[in-house]
């Protein structure tokens, strides 16, 4: 599945760039949030969330990078998201957050920063319904691809398969483009999260260019 990055796209035409989205193919919107103090930069809240679910088909894949995230699961999901992820470092109780997401009916996902140890993934992982691991450190897009991610992934896959856990999906975040997203996906990657890799140019020529890399 393929989701566009919404922090990457131009805010000032938001509603043409998201219809440009559906246009080019794209499977999820994903909405990076940021506070100032888990990552360092600050992006948007709830009310944009809620505007973005407004003007779009498309399910809504908020990934909350913040610190003490049960804070905000509650705002973000009455704004309409379908999926919310929360990062293992910014949680004392991981499992009481995944708790709180899918008490609201929402898909419930935990985050790894590139060097986190996978062992946080694979004691949440059968309270997860995906596991997104980030490719480039959290905060700011356009980074470059960390390809430690290959390893981590084909052993993140290989416990799930283990475990009976296949139904649990796994997300990529950073670093996304057409030239290495079919090697992405055939390391096990689900969900491939793209930012300037589809708005850097024709949205929709740039997803359909993705897909067709995926083939």
């Amino acid at each position: 599945m393929l989701a566009p990055s919404l922090l990457s796209a131009d805010f000032a035409n938001l509603a043409d760039e998201i219809k440009a989205c559906e246009n080019g193919g794209a499977d999820i919107l994903h909405f990076d949030v940021m506070d100032g103090h888990f990552v360092p930069n600050i992006t948007i809240g709830p009310f944009v969330a809620k505007t973005v679910k407004q003007n779009t088909i498309l399910p809504l894949d908020c990934h909350l990078m913040v610190e003490n995230p049960d804070r905000f699961i509650p705002d973000f999901a009455e704004a309409g998201a379908d999926y919310i992820s929360i990062h293992s470092e910014a949680t004392h109780h991981l499992h009481r957050s995944l708790m709180l997401i899918k008490s609201f009916g929402k898909k419930a996902g935990v985050a790894l920063n590139p060097l986190t140890p996978l062992e946080f993934a694979f004691e949440a992982a059968e309270y997860c319904d995906f596991i997104l691991l980030m490719s480039v450190n959290p905060g700011f897009g356009g980074q470059t691809f960390i390809n430690s991610f290959f390893r981590r992934v084909g052993a993140l896959k290989e416990f799930l398969i283990l475990n009976g856990l296949e139904h649990v999906l796994i997300e990529i975040d950073g670093g996304v483009k057409k030239e290495n997203a079919r090697e992405i996906a055939e390391a096990g990657a689900d969900i491939l999260v793209s930012g300037s890799g589809v708005f850097n140019g024709n949205i929709a020529d740039n997803l359909k260019s993705i897909r067709v890399a995926l083939k």
